[in-house]
């Protein structure tokens, strides 16, 4: 079972920036899309972004469309998550987590076979 661990989260301000990373214990991100998604208190899990095993797709959630943005570096199994102009409502535990094969269901937690543990991200007002 691969592992994934999230870091990088922490206390911001509105309208700044975190930068979230996601190491995988094994070299098997280039074959595979990775995730983020982000759950809140009393709220179910959610689809933020991913990204295709060679980077050539990339998929976002409308809510962080122009704010976030995925990438990864594949010789260094990781993946990343720019975060820009934080909002409070952005304030979540952010997962990153390993994508099946069917592309299809890349916006929907079911099709994630692997996950990290999280890592909170709070954006104060």
């Amino acid at each position: 079972q691969v592992q994934l661990v999230e870091s990088g989260g922490g206390l911001v301000q509105a309208g700044g920036s975190l930068r979230l990373s996601c190491a995988a214990s094994e070299q098997i991100l280039s074959s595979y899309a990775m995730g983020w998604f982000r759950q809140a208190p009393g709220k179910e899990r959610e689809f933020v972004a991913a990204i295709s095993g060679n980077s050539g797709n990339l998929y976002y959630a409308q809510f962080v469309r122009g704010r976030f943005i995925i990438s990864r570096d594949n010789s260094k199994n990781t993946v990343y998550l720019q975060m820009n102009s934080l909002q409070p409502e952005d304030t979540a535990v952010y997962y990153c987590a390993r994508r099946g094969a069917d592309s299809s269901r890349t916006y929907y937690a079911t099709a994630y076979d692997s996950w990290g543990q999280g890592t909170q991200v709070t954006v104060s007002s």
